[in-house]
């Protein structure tokens, strides 16, 4: 057998063993796809890889329509559920719901449109969450043809920002406010400003909008040039700053009863998943 018969023997071989390969990956990894459709498998080792993926049937829907929500985990821990949550463009809970994750790592749901809380049109997000924070993630949808147009925000005095639908008085010298957000992770307003001069802004929020401020970066750098009095905040900046943010021990939205099921549902599910745990661990006789 010469060099070049050898060489295209070793070709068919590599050729037939990678086919080979690649084709058990796929089964195993996609075993409703085809075989001979790359856009397909490609889109299954994607959503292998990411930890929780999330999707809906459509993006837009009439008030008498039925979301069906469809989404997958990469990595399965038996026994633990996915906690769907939706909510409103005001960050108001709508619904909290668990589902079953199958061997798969696939879950699936299906969401009446049709309650009370549903009722205005506009834009709501549905949230699955998987065990820790990080597993996460979030699709929106669209209302429409409700006749109830979603709440328009208080329209506040000059002298007020405009927060979640709450009118929060201030002033501010030096400078001037572009917009206001609320990050509720960290129970913290983010003011991103304007400052042509060194400066300083007082606002005075209700208790209801944040409670309890502690601490204050601006531009990501602890601050302490900063004066508190009860409730009212005054924060003495520089010239070219862009960002104060205000942390306290609440922040709105606070959902009352939805945040309780909230807690009771996820400490169920951890005692659960504990639970299961220690049986598997326990010997056998």
């Amino acid at each position: 057998m010469n060099n070049r018969t050898t060489f295209a023997l070793l070709a068919v071989l590599t050729a037939v063993s990678t086919l080979t390969v690649s084709s058990a990956y796929a089964q195993l990894s996609c075993p409703d796809c085809e075989l001979d459709d790359p856009r397909m498998i490609a889109k299954q080792l994607l959503l292998d890889d990411i930890p929780i993926s999330l999707w809906t049937d459509k993006s837009t829907y009439d008030h008498n329509d039925a979301i069906i929500v469809e989404g997958r985990v990469a990595n399965v821990v038996s026994g633990l559920p996915v906690t769907l949550t939706v909510t409103n463009s005001l960050n108001s809970i709508i619904t909290v719901d668990q589902i079953i994750v199958d061997e798969m790592g696939s879950f699936k749901t299906t969401l009446s449109t049709e309650g009370a809380l549903w009722k205005h049109d506009g834009r709501y997000f549905i949230k699955a969450n998987y065990g820790s924070a990080v597993k996460s993630t979030k699709v929106l949808v669209e209302l429409v043809n409700g006749g109830v147009p979603e709440p328009i925000s208080k329209t506040c005095a000059q002298s007020e920002l405009s927060v979640e639908g709450n009118c929060v008085p201030f002033s501010i010298t030096g400078g001037t406010v572009n917009r206001v957000t609320v990050n509720t992770n960290d129970n913290s307003l983010i003011l991103m400003i304007s400052a042509n001069e060194d400066g300083t802004i007082t606002l005075s929020p209700s208790k209801n909008v944040l409670d309890g401020p502690f601490m204050v970066l601006v531009d990501d750098e602890q601050w302490d040039d900063v004066e508190f009095s009860g409730n009212k905040i005054t924060v003495m900046f520089l010239a070219g700053s862009e960002k104060i943010e205000i942390f306290g021990t609440h922040v709105i939205p606070e959902f009352g009863a939805i945040a309780a099921l909230i807690l009771a549902v996820a400490i169920i599910s951890i005692i659960a998943v504990s639970a299961k745990s220690r049986l598997s661990i326990m010997p056998r006789y």
